[in-house]
């Protein structure tokens, strides 16, 4: 029995020793328990109180990382001779990883991201063929080679699909009377039947054959605005293999001039089952519309960014707003404003493109529980980035090369003994980053644990890294207790303060006679003593903070930083904001408390009791002293030496010999004005005295520097003022004959023409004279024959 004792306590005593990186919890039974953030043991705690204690061991494992794959970015040429195949074409770097995690510790690694010039392109043209789109279909019809031949000036490895949508072929979005079904346009038209989605097109590089396929397509029609082209777009991203998606840059041009269903809108056709997400395409066409409803938004989300595909809606301007908000909640996508009969196609998706690829965006898989991960990127012209807008870098032109760090912290240990796989990719790119997870969940010494150790209550316990690891059933620091005997009364009295009610003071449970505190959910909150009496989180607050943010939390009261006091550790010992403009502590009339002026006098106020809304100036004060001791005149001119015998005069000639502002302190300038409106300076000395001192009882002298000349204004010269007053009269007199000349002209002019215009339009009336008589008389011979 005495070398039990001995030996154990050695074991308790020995030199062995474990560190927690931050604080420790009192329930910590091992090693592996103590590396983990925020726990707390008897010999867990952090590495300098460890050390300063002689610990000569001391168990702190650290994490690392390791880079498993590291390809460099290619730097490829468009014209180059050399052709690569698209897996073997590296735009990310490096390429796998595997992170070694400590609770609590950050691993930091860079990734670098760099446009590959020449990168393929696959591209699928999803359009709505419903009869609102009939002129749209003649535009589309050559652009697989337009597309092709514009295309060539981006990559030089491009293919293009066609696929189209109407609707679900059930009512009521389609009419489902037998003509109907054949026929679902008027009579005169010819259209062929509704369906939900077709694939016209695998990708092929041949641009001829497009244009082939697209001129045999028929317009359909459908009964409501809405189309089905959610259903359309799931088939694109899943149905990889139909479509013939390879991994390089993929885009889906989605045209249409209607809004979309999405999920819940199947019920109208008595649709239940949500959308599975997988493919259902049956010789190239979509044949469970009927069966299963409409997708979710984000169920698209999902699948296009799983299948890396980059989406461009080409729609008309009337459903421009509808197709940004859904831009808005698709990472990747853009949209374009389609003309009515889409001859603005191809632009539209060349301006899309550029503005897709310019931008990358990182994003990761879904995280294991408890770890965390954060983004910085380094972009174009040093700008750097934190937060969400650390994922992204915008305005990244080809062969532009950017960097991101990325931070991945664990709270915990997850996983004990297992890895986890993170992948983080650029969204829309083919590449991803492989990051492995090891977790540190235990420490080196416990691989040399010693099962069923006798330092362990008789082989009760695992001997591990200095401490017992307790078979199932045991408890206790050396496993000497029974679980069944921990709520013994015995036990239990060990765990009450001053023999009180409360077991472990309620905030703990007593193991084997011994409190063990309980955990609490903010890992830096924590109850602490022998009997959990203590705690770091129930101290006075001030501003909303423990202790006012200017102490530490010790069992329930504050220990305030240097230079504070109080219970919350609000009162500042500091007396610097109490300090007023001329140097006195609360201008003399208060006291500093806590940082803040206490005015004695209820005359002054303000924050150093400066302010005296109902004192007069320092300057009017003294005016008539100064009146009657420098020029014997003013009210107090009778009585001046008996009032003003406080006050010493020093007269100067001018007032630039009055003392300046910075050659004395506390030195009052002072500029008043006499009954005549002659003005006089003087400077009148502010003492550092109490507010009593400043009285006029005191038998302080004061001394007054003031001009012995006041400044008298001048009077008025009379000859400018009146030659000026005549100057003006007579200046006047010629603007008004000269406004009144020009009036008259006008005048006259106007006059002139109206009489003119007037002249012009009389008509004078030309008949004769009823009684007039010509006094010439004709007489013709009847004989003459002009002979």
């Amino acid at each position: 029995v005495l070398q039990q004792i001995i030996k154990w306590l050695m074991f308790i005593g020995g030199k062995f020793c474990m560190y927690g990186n931050e604080c420790t919890k009192a329930s910590a039974q091992s090693c592996g328990e103590c590396i983990q953030p925020f726990c707390e043991w008897s010999r867990c705690d952090e590495i300098k109180a460890l050390e300063s204690k002689g610990c000569s061991k001391v168990e702190n494992p650290r994490g690392n990382i390791t880079i498993d794959e590291n390809k460099p970015v290619t730097n490829r040429k468009k014209d180059g001779s050399e052709k690569l195949k698209p897996d073997q074409i590296t735009q990310i770097q490096p390429q796998k990883l595997t992170l070694k995690l400590r609770a609590g510790e950050q691993q930091k690694f860079s990734l670098r991201f760099k446009r590959a010039e020449d990168y393929p392109i696959d591209m699928y043209y999803l359009m709505d063929l419903s009869y609102s789109m009939k002129d749209d279909l003649e535009n589309v019809k050559n652009l697989g080679t337009d597309l092709m031949h514009e295309m060539q000036t981006i990559t030089s490895d491009f293919r293009i699909g066609f696929g189209s949508f109407v609707e679900k072929t059930v009512m009521p979005y389609i009419s489902t009377t037998p003509a109907k079904l054949l026929n679902p346009c008027t009579s005169d038209q010819n259209c062929t039947s509704p369906f939900s989605y077709k694939n016209v097109l695998s990708l092929t590089e041949d641009g001829k054959r497009f244009n082939t396929l697209v001129s045999q397509q028929q317009i359909s029609g459908n009964l409501d605005s809405p189309e089905g082209g959610f259903d359309a777009i799931m088939q694109v991203a899943v149905c990889g293999e139909q479509i013939g998606w390879r991994n390089v840059t993929r885009l889906l041009v989605f045209s249409t001039d209607a809004g979309f269903h999405f999920a819940g809108d199947g019920k109208l056709g008595g649709i239940v089952l949500p959308n599975d997400g997988k493919c259902h395409l049956t010789n190239n066409m979509y044949t469970m519309s009927h069966y299963y409803d409409y997708p979710s938004i984000a169920h698209l989300v999902q699948k296009l960014s799983d299948n890396n595909i980059q989406t461009i809606f080409a729609v008309t301007e009337e459903f421009q707003p509808v197709y940004k908000e859904l831009k808005n909640l698709i990472p990747k996508s853009a949209v374009g404003t389609l003309s009515a009969n889409s001859s603005n196609v191809i632009k539209l998706i060349i301006d899309a493109y550029n503005s897709l690829s310019s931008e990358v965006i990182l994003e990761n898989s879904k995280l294991p529980e408890g770890v965390s991960i954060s983004y910085v990127s380094h972009c174009k012209n040093g700008v750097s980035e934190t937060g969400d807008n650390g994922r992204k870098c915008s305005n990244i032109s080809i062969g532009d090369e950017v960097l991101f760090d990325v931070a991945i912290t664990a709270k915990g240990c997850p996983s004990p003994g297992k890895s986890e796989t993170i992948k983080i990719k650029p969204l829309g790119f083919n590449e991803e980053v492989v990051v492995v997870l090891n977790f540190i969940c235990e420490c080196e010494c416990h691989k040399s644990g010693i099962p069923n150790s006798p330092d362990c209550h008789f082989g009760n316990g695992t001997l591990e890294c200095g401490a017992c690891r307790c078979n199932e059933g045991r408890i206790g620091r050396v496993c000497e207790c029974s679980k069944d005997d921990v709520r013994t009364e015995d036990l239990d009295a060990n765990c009450r303060m001053d023999n009180g009610t409360d077991i472990c003071s309620n905030n703990g449970d007593c193991v084997c006679g011994t409190c063990e505190c309980k955990k609490r959910d903010n890992p830096e909150e924590r109850y602490e003593g022998k009997y959990c009496e203590c705690d770091n989180f129930n101290c006075d607050r001030s501003n909303n903070k423990l202790c006012g943010g200017h102490g530490r939390c010790v069992c329930r009261k504050c220990v305030c930083d240097a230079n504070y006091t109080g219970s919350a550790c609000d009162c500042p010992l500091d007396k610097q904001p109490c300090m007023a403009s001329n140097g006195q502590e609360c201008n003399g009339r208060g006291q500093c408390e806590c940082g803040v002026c206490k005015c004695t006098d209820t005359k002054f106020q303000g924050p150093t009791c400066e302010i005296c809304p109902t004192c007069p100036g320092v300057c009017a004060e003294h005016k008539n002293c100064v009146q009657c001791l420098a020029f014997k005149s003013g009210e107090l001119k009778d009585v001046c030496e008996s009032t003003c015998k406080n006050f010493k005069p020093i007269l100067v000639k001018k007032k630039e010999d009055l003392p300046q502002p910075n050659s004395q302190p506390f030195l009052t300038h002072c500029k008043e004005r006499d009954a005549n409106d002659c003005w006089f300076f003087f400077t009148y000395p502010v003492n550092v005295l109490r507010e009593t001192d400043f009285t006029r009882k005191c038998f302080h002298i004061h001394v007054l520097c003031l001009t012995s000349i006041p400044e008298c204004p001048a009077g008025p010269d009379i000859i400018p003022i009146v030659a000026g007053l005549v100057a003006g009269i007579v200046l006047i007199g010629l603007a008004l004959l000269l406004i009144w000349k020009l009036l008259m002209i006008i005048h006259d002019r106007r006059e002139f023409a109206k009489f003119e215009k007037e002249k012009m339009n009389a008509k004078w009336d030309t008949g004769e004279n009823p009684i007039y008589k010509s006094a010439v008389t004709t007489v013709v011979n009847p004989k003459y024959e002009g002979k």
